[in-house]
């Protein structure tokens, strides 16, 4: 009882010091507010208001019916019209289209005969992410109108193809993002809390005085990991409920199993965080050490891009990446409402680094 009284009144000692002015208790909220409010919008997957350039060397019916088509769609709200093939590189050069569809001069007269049709499409590459979406886009209206034709000349048969998405039956990006964000937005500032925690404690004289006290090491590091772990948890509260009531992001599974798991996430990146710490003698060192490690963290995480497209041994080196970790874990539990035993068997990896970086962080 002892020992806790003493980790609970290091830790009350801790929050003092991260809330006790008012420009302190708004710098705890008001970040995690903005980043909730403006990566959802920013950080988006969707491709809107492009433009499209079109050079129509036919003329016809069927290719004035296609470009307007085209320019219905919300993902191109202007359409320019090219007058020759000379202008298609300056379009391109000049990021005044993101994509550039070239009809044929037999277009329309080869899909009345029922001939093979063809559309050159070409694509701004600098844009390569966008680019492909917006292919997409173009490429489904394309197809949707050619099967269209294909009914009318009853060419096509009776079967069908029926798509239906699984856990984002709309595609919308907003939930494949926000999940993903709660663990990006809580890395960055539980890191940076922790990080600066010990060597802050050195740079104002104060690191050694807490060793001279009733205090161990371990303590000590309890003591601050706890403190941490209570804003982290009312941090991550501002998300999920932004997330739902905001945004309208439901979660399938389970919300105790988000904020357990979310614990050991946190006790992970503490673990992390107080190893920075320990290695640096001055805020701004750990201030930078832990950018250091946020950004090949999430980089790394799955969250720009799949694990599984990285190479082989990328893809074992990051296992000991936590944000990793918890982004499958808490979009697991928004969209597919895994089990508890999923949910514990992709929390050994945080409990192992929790484990080694605390300890590490101890001896140092």
């Amino acid at each position: 009882m002892k020992r806790l009284r003493r980790i609970i009144a290091l830790t009350r000692k801790e929050l003092q010091m991260l809330l006790a002015e008012p420009q302190s208790r708004v710098l705890v909220v008001m970040p995690v507010v903005l980043q909730v409010l403006l990566f959802p919008l920013a950080v988006t997957l969707e491709v809107k208001n492009n433009s499209l350039a079109v050079l129509n060397e036919d003329g016809g019916a069927a290719s004035l019916e296609l470009e307007q088509r085209f320019a219905q769609t919300m993902a191109f709200s202007q359409v320019i019209h090219l007058s020759g093939a000379e202008q298609i590189d300056e379009v391109l050069d000049a990021q005044q289209a993101i994509a550039v569809v070239r009809f044929g001069q037999d277009f329309t007269r080869q899909l009345v005969q029922g001939a093979p049709v063809s559309l050159q499409l070409l694509l701004d590459g600098r844009r390569s992410n966008s680019s492909q979406i917006a292919a997409s886009y173009i490429q489904d209206i394309a197809m949707a109108y050619f099967n269209e034709q294909a009914a009318l000349a009853a060419v096509q048969s009776s079967s069908q193809l029926e798509i239906r998405h699984r856990y984002n039956p709309n595609l919308d990006y907003k939930w494949f993002v926000l999940p993903s964000l709660v663990a990006i937005i809580l890395t960055v500032s539980a890191l940076i809390l922790t990080a600066l925690s010990v060597a802050r404690e050195r740079e104002q004289g104060t690191f050694d005085q807490l060793l001279v006290s009733p205090l161990t090491l371990e303590m000590i590091m309890i003591g601050k990991a706890a403190s941490v772990l209570l804003v982290g948890l009312f941090q991550a509260s501002i998300i999920i409920g932004a997330a739902m009531f905001v945004y309208k992001v439901p979660i399938s599974g389970s919300l105790a199993l988000i904020y357990a798991s979310a614990v050991l996430y946190f006790f992970a990146l503490v673990g992390v965080g107080l190893f920075i710490s320990a290695l640096c003698s001055t805020q701004q060192q750990a201030f930078l050490g832990a950018f250091s490690f946020i950004m090949p963290g999430i980089l790394l995480s799955g969250f720009a891009s799949p694990v599984e497209n990285m190479p082989q041994w990328l893809q074992a080196a990051t296992w000991c990446n936590p944000i990793r970790h918890y982004i499958f874990i808490v979009k697991s539990i928004y969209l597919k409402n895994i089990s508890a035993g999923i949910v514990l068997e992709s929390c050994v990896p945080l409990v192992v680094i929790a484990m080694v970086t605390l300890s590490v962080a101890v001896l140092i």
